[in-house]
């Protein structure tokens, strides 16, 4: 079989198999110690995550407008924002958040709704992922969240000039 020219050759053409990195090579590439590589516990941290934390993790990101006006690429969402979806079956709707469903990981929106069996009418479920924040509502703990987030990403070694 190895001296069989055709083999040889499609031997020589196909690319080389990768390889996937072992446990100790990918705990050498890790910063911390204390930060665990297991999509098992990553999973479990996250599906069992508190509301606090939850927040955090239903971000959306801002519309371009509104990313170079505060200078900040994503926020969590809340209450009486205006987006505009870009994925699924509602794709380019535009309304008001009436909830942010944390317990679901989901926001409803205003006139975003399906019909049920029994006629009734229901919010549509939509992951905040999905969704693009068009306009915010500003409070003052929200304007300072903005401040420094935009503030946070100036911080570093090298100026704008440099670059």
């Amino acid at each position: 079989l190895a001296q069989d020219p055709l083999w040889l050759k499609c031997r020589q053409q196909s690319p080389p198999r990768p390889t996937v990195p072992r446990r100790e090579e990918l705990s050498a590439m890790i910063q911390k110690g204390t930060v665990s590589i297991s999509r098992r516990k990553a999973r479990k941290a996250y599906f069992t995550a508190p509301s606090h934390i939850r927040r955090k993790l239903m971000s959306s990101q801002l519309s371009k407008e509104l990313r170079t006006k505060y200078n900040v690429r994503s926020v969590p969402i809340r209450r009486d924002d205006e987006v505009q979806i870009v994925r699924g079956h509602y794709k380019d709707r535009e309304g008001k958040v009436i909830q942010v469903y944390r317990k679901k990981w989901c926001i409803h929106i205003e006139r975003v709704t399906r019909d049920k069996a029994n006629g009734q009418t229901v919010p549509f479920p939509i992951h905040p992922s999905k969704v693009v924040i068009t306009k915010l509502k500003l409070d003052k703990d929200r304007k300072a969240l903005l401040e420094r987030k935009s503030t946070a990403g100036k911080k570093g070694k090298h100026s704008e000039k440099e670059t």
